[in-house]
Formats: structure tokens, C-alpha cells, sequence
């Protein structure tokens, strides 16, 4: 049975390992080099790395029985091809999706040109932990005032630089962090705002907030793209059962 996981989170790289154990053949798609590095090499598992056109995606799923989406909450327009992919080849779709957070006093905005909006009208240092690709947003606020968290990557550095941002200000680490790190981080570079997704408790969410509340920070919050989906439990748990099913009704052809 092949099953296709559209990864590039925790949750799928070990729900591919588990299916693969269960006896299926999967083949996780990531978007970029570092995905497929974080994928790694799992014994039964097949990694495709790089963006796929709507007919790659159909071609891949043509003899797939399953497609699990586990790609990123925020990215919806991804969660969204995949879907038509997988009407168009008529594969049975899940989405995998981290359960959302709270934060107790966060300023939550609908995007990241809003949040930026309401910061340019306020002084202080402000933590980026939205990732690269939202750094764009602030490019009307002071460099000096930016701290930008982001990937050890030529992509993520190059946006930093497009921006003017001062070299002492960037952090280029692999998260997710410690609330012991994040509240280190915000005293070090005396920060007043922390601008970051729900990424959920995979993505360190909690000890972004713990952090911010411990030392006085300012947590904004982009809001989530209207979704749903299973948690991890519930889509291993279908998965198996598919996996079982089919096994059986092999089983049954061969006798």
C-alpha cells in the first residue's frame, strides 16, 4: 500500500517512520533542501524534495491509496493544492494538524503587514520568529529595531540582508527553543515585542509565550489560516487501519 505524506514537520517525518515500520510504501514530499534534510534517510521511506506542479502532484498520487497532508498550519496555499491534487486522483485525503495554542495577553493580527502596522507606531526591539519569508512585512521599521530569528540558511540570511538589518542582530539557529533559551535571548538583546506564529507545541509556541510572560515581552501573534484536520494520535491510528484493511483484502485475493 502507498501512502504519500506531504511533510516538512516533526509530525510527519515520524509518522512517515511509523508507516513505514507498519508496512506501507511511503514517500514524503518537502519543499526544500533543508526539509529533506530534517527528513533524513528512514529505512521503507522515499523522500522527493523541491516544489511540484498540480500535474506532479497528480502523477505522484496516481498509485498512491492515501495522502496525508503534514505540511505547516500556515501553509495553506500548499494544504489547498494538495487537496485538488488529491480530488483529481481521487486518493483518500487527511490532514494532519497540530492543535492550536493560547497565550494568555497576546495581541493576536490577521498578517504580518498588520502586525507591523501596529509596531510602527511604538518604539522598542522587536524578536522576529515568523520565519524568513515574512520579514518583508517590516521593512518600514527601523533595522536596528529588528531581531530576526530565522534558519541557518543562504535564503534566510540574503532576506536579512535585503533588509539592512545589522549583522550583530541576526540569529541564525534551528529552533524549537527553550523557554530558559527565548527568555535569555529577549534579555540579551533587550526586546519589548515577540511577533510569532502558533506553530503549536511542536513549534515551541508555549515556551514562546512562557518566555515573553517571564520577561515582560509584548507576544503578537499571527493568526492561524482558517483549517481542520486530526491530531498526530487519529491519523497514525487511520492509517494503521488502512494499512491493516488492505492487507487483509490482499490476503483474500491470494487465497
Amino acid at each position: 500500500m502507498k501512502i504519500v505524506i506531504f511533510g516538512g514537520t516533526t509530525e510527519g517525518r515520524e509518522l512517515s517512520k511509523l508507516l513505514a515500520e507498519a508496512g506501507a510504501s511511503v514517500t514524503v514530499c518537502v519543499a526544500t533542501e533543508y526539509g529533506g534534510e530534517e527528513q533524513g534517510t528512514i529505512p521503507g521511506v522515499m523522500t522527493r524534495i523541491g516544489p511540484l506542479s498540480a500535474e506532479e502532484k497528480q502523477r505522484l498520487l496516481s498509485d498512491a491509496a492515501l495522502c496525508v497532508d503534514a505540511t505547516h498550519p500556515y501553509a495553506s496555499h500548499v494544504s489547498q493544492s494538495v487537496k485538488t491534487a488529491c480530488g483529481e486522483a481521487k486518493v483518500e485525503y487527511i490532514r494532519l494538524l497540530r492543535p492550536a495554542c493560547e497565550a494568555e495577553g497576546a495581541l493576536v493580527f490577521d498578517s504580518a503587514p498588520e502586525a507591523a502596522a501596529w509596531l510602527r507606531e511604538r518604539e522598542g526591539r522587536v524578536l522576529l520568529t515568523t520565519g524568513a519569508r515574512e520579514l518583508s512585512a517590516c521593512a518600514d521599521l527601523d533595522p536596528e529595531r529588528l531581531i530576526p530569528r530565522v534558519l541557518p540558511s543562504h535564503e534566510a540570511l540574503n532576506a536579512c540582508e535585503a533588509l539592512g538589518i545589522p549583522h550583530r542582530n541576526v540569529i541564525a539557529m534551528q529552533g524549537p527553543f527553550t523557554a530558559e533559551l527565548n527568555a535569555a535571548t529577549i534579555r540579551q538583546y533587550g526586546v519589548r515585542y515577540v511577533v510569532t506564529k502558533d506553530g503549536g507545541g511542536p513549534g515551541g509556541f508555549p515556551e514562546k509565550a512562557r518566555a515573553a510572560k517571564e520577561t515582560g515581552a509584548q507576544l503578537i501573534v499571527l493568526r492561524r489560516p482558517a483549517d481542520s484536520g486530526l491530531p498526530f494520535c487519529e491519523v497514525l491510528n487511520l492509517c494503521k487501519t488502512r494499512i491493516r484493511d488492505a492487507n487483509i483484502e490482499k490476503q483474500g485475493e491470494t487465497k
